[in-house]
């Protein structure tokens, strides 16, 4: 991992939870989210298409919905990945 990917993974981390934040204006601490969108199974995304989720919102969905608990269920109540991903990339 190059030194520029590290400083944009910390911003990432610095964020917090892009759905906390978005939806709920508050900030959770979060794990970076590999965006899969338009790659083949086993390849991961590059470090620029990641978001920040907190455990409830990535995988466990202890409060709203988990991404990999459901990915369509995600989306609906929340947006595409792509969607918050560029919400993110404008407030970065």
């Amino acid at each position: 991992m190059t030194k520029k990917e590290k400083e944009y993974l910390n911003k990432l981390v610095n964020f917090g939870c892009v759905v906390c934040k978005r939806f709920h204006g508050v900030y959770t601490e979060p794990s970076i989210h590999h965006i899969r969108e338009g790659m083949g199974m086993g390849q991961r995304n590059s470090t620029e298409n990641c978001l920040p989720l907190c455990p409830n919102h990535h995988q466990h969905g202890g409060y709203g919905v988990a991404f990999h608990a459901g990915k369509k269920a995600f989306e609906e109540t929340y947006c595409s990945e792509m969607e918050l991903l560029d919400w993110l990339k404008e407030r970065l």
